[in-house]
């Protein structure tokens, strides 16, 4: 089973919500050991920002693509995946969320992005259910 955490905006001027065109972005996070690509790498393109942050996308169909948080993680869109069997167990960013936006329940609720991400990520993964 992948978990999903929900991403609000990782930037308060709303970038999460324009990338996605929607409130929210929801994403999953895995150990860069747990990600293979098989194929397509050569279409993905890279949009970035001078505060870091970045957009990659397919240049064929537009699509979000999966990227490196860091050195150590891969993000990975929950809308590119099929058949996956997932529950949102955490909400980020909730301080910058849309007025209109309602979220769902999750087991963790953060206003702010998760000060330490690898306990973050080891939460995603672990049997903890919502």
């Amino acid at each position: 089973m992948f978990v999903i955490a929900v991403l609000y905006l990782l930037q308060f001027l709303g970038l999460c919500q324009k990338q996605s065109g929607s409130g929210s972005n929801a994403s999953t996070i895995v150990s860069l050991d747990d990600f293979k690509w098989t194929s397509g790498t050569e279409f993905i393109q890279q949009w970035k920002k001078e505060s870091g942050f970045s957009s990659h996308f397919c240049q064929n169909c537009g699509s979000p693509t999966p990227n490196p948080v860091g050195s150590k993680y891969m993000w990975i869109p929950v809308g590119l995946m099929s058949g996956v069997d997932s529950k949102i167990k955490a909400h980020l960013c909730l301080a910058s969320k849309s007025t209109w936006d309602l979220p769902t329940e999750a087991l963790r609720n953060y206003q702010e992005m998760p000060e330490d991400l690898e306990e973050f990520v080891q939460f995603l993964h672990s049997n903890e259910n919502a």
